[in-house]
């Protein structure tokens, strides 16, 4: 493949820069007083992105998209991601309306898709349990049918964002009586529901993105099953390919590098030989993630088929990436990179190395990342 971009690709990207200079609100790229003042923020930027339909800028044009190509998503994300842009990585776009296209009712469709492509209502995805985080098809949360409901009893945990979603993607098991992955179904839920409670879990880094989500006796409507009922691992499967086939580690790690490559040149720290050595073997890995990422959207576009086995290799390679540039940025800092206030350059690395352990667990562990592509993509046998 070319790794360049063409006339049309160049003048896209320009847009979005030009759109990320210019068409943003002020302040958005402050320190916020609150969280509720950052959340206002994200959603006027969330309301000008949907305003020239970039929001879900892949979707068709009858969905509230663009029908934009994967080389236009990833520039589109690219480009977001390296400025730091909040408010454009939202699941409903990601992972709930592609599967809500694919699987989902005419009504269904009509319902949820509008809402989510102009920036009404933010989504949550409800998967993981204490029991069942790699082996998500090992979850417990019951569905039992009720008449025209499904009554739910259960517990989700490391919900992102579970705190102000209006709705939630959940996968519950509707039949405990087959294997387990023939057994779940999905379904859209208001987040509000009477029922449901939610805890959150503040991260080793100090900041509140993971939540517990608890169901006692929730009456969910037969309406909102999305698919055919116990057939939802097919929704949960397409929907993982869709977050992992993302390109934002690429450009947040990018964005790392260049910003400790400007410092160095401008501040001139007195650093070991070995930390730069570190720092140009972090710039060679932001390099090889950028090119996966750009061979992932070729294929898309050739195929339209998302590579599952190098969707796995760019999410279990950028996460683990991420860790490696925030402990060499730490060893930039040295002893000011432990402090926790004042705010600062050195802080900020403090929090990626915490945050980014995160990543290698999240949307599956770097564990199941290479075992899936031992089996799925090399054929190796499991043993």
């Amino acid at each position: 493949m070319n790794f360049h971009l063409d006339a049309d690709q160049t003048a896209f990207q320009q847009e979005v820069v030009d759109f990320i200079e210019q068409g943003l609100p002020d302040g958005w790229d402050s320190e916020h007083e609150s969280f509720a003042e950052a959340l206002r923020i994200e959603r006027q930027i969330m309301t000008r992105l949907a305003a020239k339909h970039w929001l879900a800028l892949p979707w068709p044009k009858e969905f509230g998209g663009l029908g934009a190509s994967p080389m236009q998503q990833l520039i589109f994300n690219e480009q977001m991601a390296y400025h730091g842009v909040p408010g454009t990585m939202n699941m409903g776009v990601a992972w709930v309306g592609p599967v809500v296209m694919l699987y989902g009712r005419d009504d269904q469709k009509a319902q949820y898709l509008s809402r989510i492509a102009d920036g009404s209502d933010l989504w949550c995805t409800l998967y993981s349990e204490p029991g069942a985080g790699s082996d998500l098809a090992a979850m417990q949360t019951r569905a039992v049918r009720d008449g025209d409901d499904y009554i739910i009893n259960g517990q989700k945990i490391w919900t992102s964002f579970g705190h102000y979603a209006d709705w939630g993607w959940l996968a519950v098991r509707t039949d405990p009586d087959v294997p387990k992955h023939k057994g779940l179904s999905t379904f859209a839920i208001k987040m509000d529901t009477p029922g449901i409670t939610i805890r959150p879990l503040v991260n080793m880094a100090g900041t509140h993105e993971f939540n517990e989500i608890f169901f006692e006796d929730v009456r969910v409507p037969a309406a909102n099953l999305v698919g055919e009922e116990n057939r939802g691992w097919y929704n949960v499967a397409v929907g993982l390919d869709f977050e992992r086939s993302s390109i934002g580690a690429t450009s947040n790690s990018r964005r790392m590098v260049d910003d400790l490559v400007t410092y160095l040149r401008t501040e001139k720290p007195r650093i070991d030989n070995a930390v730069k050595h570190r720092l140009v073997d972090e710039a060679i890995g932001v390099a090889l993630l950028r090119n996966m990422a750009y061979y992932i959207a070729s294929r898309q576009e050739k195929t339209g088929i998302a590579p599952t086995r190098e969707a796995q290799m760019a999410k279990l390679f950028g996460a683990e990436l991420q860790q490696r540039i925030a402990a060499t940025a730490l060893q930039v800092f040295g002893m000011e990179g432990q402090a926790h206030r004042p705010v600062s350059r050195a802080a900020s690395y403090r929090y990626g190395l915490l945050r980014s352990v995160a990543n290698t667990i999240e949307g599956g562990t770097s564990e199941i990342q290479r075992s899936v592509i031992a089996t799925r993509g090399l054929g190796l046998p499991r043993e």
